[in-house]
Formats: structure tokens, C-alpha cells, sequence
């Protein structure tokens, strides 16, 4: 693999790295939940202090909404790459590779979904694979 393609192939690749930290943060979500279900209230006569840390229930709640907040965003610059990427899959001229390219880079499938989806082998998508990324015309700004 040549240069050029190398650096499309990290182009593209960029959506599926931004979906795993947005998957990630959602299981975070996901537990920090359980762990807000399973905290309980601690009854007693004794005083507390009134200059102690808030308690886990706030600092959970609160790290819930920081982390919703990040992936609202994550969210946004993921829709934004998948349009660009879609652009640039969509310039080239052969409908086979855009197809090769969209399975891989948008439906983030394996190589071999792949191959049995179009009914290839890999070898054969391997093949079509870097004729496509010879192909794609990454931004200047990734360059």
C-alpha cells in the first residue's frame, strides 16, 4: 500500500475510531447508571458535616450528564466526517469500489462480511480495496 492510500485509508477510518469512543462513553452511561440505581440513603442520628463532598448520587449524576453532553457532541463532528466521507466515496467513478469502500468505512463491516456479501473472495476485496483507496481525494487539511 502506497503512500496516498495509507492516508485515505486513515481518512476513513476516522468515523469508525469516533463511533468506538461513542459506544464506549454509552456503556460508561450505562453502568454509572446501574451504579446511581444501586446507591442508597444512610440513616443516622450522628451530625454530618456540612463542608463534606457532595455526595456519590451527585457526583454520579453529575458525570451522566458530562458524559451525554460529549457524546452529543461526538455525535455531531461524527455526523459532519460521515458526510465528508460519503463525498469522497461518492467521487469515485466505479460503483464496485464505492461499494467495497461504504461497507468498510460506514457499515464498518469485517473483511469478510464483506467478501460474502458481495460474494468474493478476499483476496478479490482485498484487491478492489486498495484500487478504491487509490482513488479517494482526502481534504488538504488531513494531508
Amino acid at each position: 500500500m502506497n503512500r496516498k492510500q495509507q492516508e485515505a485509508k486513515k481518512y476513513l477510518s476516522q468515523a469508525f475510531g469516533l463511533n468506538q469512543r461513542i459506544e464506549s462513553k454509552l456503556n460508561q452511561i450505562e453502568e454509572l447508571h446501574n451504579l446511581a440505581a444501586k446507591v442508597t440513603a444512610a440513616y443516622s442520628d450522628m451530625p454530618k458535616s456540612p463542608n463534606r463532598d457532595g455526595s456519590r448520587m451527585e457526583d454520579t449524576v453529575c458525570r451522566i450528564i458530562d458524559l451525554e453532553s460529549e457524546i452529543n457532541q461526538d455525535m455531531l463532528r461524527l455526523v459532519e466526517l460521515k458526510k465528508g466521507i460519503v463525498r469522497r466515496i461518492k467521487a469515485v467513478d466505479n460503483s464496485e469500489l464505492q461499494v467495497v469502500l461504504e461497507l468498510r468505512y460506514l457499515s464498518y463491516m469485517r473483511w469478510e462480511e464483506i467478501a460474502i456479501e458481495l460474494g468474493y473472495g478476499i483476496d478479490n476485496v482485498f484487491r478492489l480495496h486498495r484500487k478504491a483507496l487509490a482513488e479517494i481525494k482526502i481534504p488538504e487539511t488531513i494531508q
